[in-house]
């Protein structure tokens, strides 16, 4: 899959393609809904299915200091987007400059001078151009003047976790924000993942049999509410069942917020300075601070015994 950072990087001989315009953070089941369609046209129309999306969060610019927890970072957006088959994933930066462009020049200057589209898929609520004044009904009448189709994907809706609302990665940051990620692998199809740099911290956890990886996460990354969880731990090439610690670490007074994820069962792993990533599966307990230092070792073994079942139970 190509990837083009900024409208020049696009070949000059780039031909028509098949477009799809968001921010898709999360790259959630309702995003898989609109991209897939997008790659399936495309497939239909003989030509590429391009992407666009954006670089940092609009709202940031828009909004200085509201840059939302983000759900993936750009490289795993662009994973998961390979894997649907998109040809192509174009991230303008998003600067103040770019955020005045009206919804006409917009269209003129990424769909139609560099990408050629013809056609370009969309969610009903998709908004676009200075203050999200286009949307799919001036994108349509724009079509007709630059010949390219519009076609609109409407959104299942989730189930319990969601309440019945549209899939969307404003309520999957609220899932993972409140623990629940189990609602949110809902929305995503997928675990929610969290990645990083694996850092030095106190080493207690070496010290009491546990050793964590200390994950240095990402600018903005969403991270789950404070407390235990069962998951994966991906480093090395290797998928390894996790119990993952996330907080303060309040039995040693810490002040610190930090994602720590212990790889059940594995002895001597050394992944300080290697980037890894933590897919968390389910809730297992909050934080909490013991009476004594054998009551919490005696809390941990309970931990790492019922994150290996849920992990086995996942098999």
């Amino acid at each position: 899959m190509q990837r083009w950072r900024g409208l020049e990087d696009i070949p000059q001989d780039w031909g028509r393609s098949v477009v799809t315009i968001g921010s898709y953070d999360g790259v959630h089941r309702g995003h898989q809904l609109i991209i897939k369609h997008a790659v399936d046209r495309a497939r239909e129309l003989g030509v590429p299915a391009v992407v666009v999306t954006f670089d940092p969060h609009p709202s940031e610019v828009v909004r200085p200091g509201s840059h939302p927890p983000l759900l993936a970072p750009h490289h795993r957006r662009a994973e998961l987007m390979t894997e649907l088959g998109v040809d192509a994933v174009l991230i303008l930066p998003f600067t103040t400059e770019f955020s005045k462009l009206s919804p006409a020049d917009f269209v003129v200057k990424v769909l139609v001078d560099k990408l050629h589209a013809k056609a370009v898929v969309e969610g009903p609520n998709f908004r676009f151009g200075h203050k999200a004044a286009g949307d799919v009904g001036f994108l349509t009448e724009q079509g007709k003047t630059y010949d390219f189709e519009v076609e609109v994907v409407d959104l299942y809706v989730t189930g319990e976790a969601g309440g019945g609302e549209p899939f969307s990665s404003t309520l999957t940051r609220r899932l993972v924000a409140e623990g629940d990620v189990t609602g949110a692998r809902e929305i995503l199809g997928r675990p929610h993942r969290v990645e990083g740099v694996v850092v030095r911290g106190a080493q207690r956890g070496r010290e009491l049999g546990f050793p964590t990886a200390n994950v240095e996460t990402l600018p903005h990354t969403a991270i789950p509410a404070d407390g235990v969880y069962a998951g994966y731990l991906h480093a090395q090439d290797e998928i390894m069942p996790a119990a993952i610690s996330v907080g303060t670490n309040p039995q040693f007074d810490g002040t610190e917020r930090t994602v720590e994820a212990y790889a059940i069962d594995r002895v001597g792993l050394d992944l300080y300075g290697l980037h890894v990533a933590v897919d968390f599966v389910a809730y297992v307990r909050g934080q909490a601070k013991f009476e004594s230092l054998e009551a919490l070792l005696e809390q941990m073994a309970d931990d790492v015994k019922r994150c290996r079942e849920i992990v086995a139970a996942e098999a």
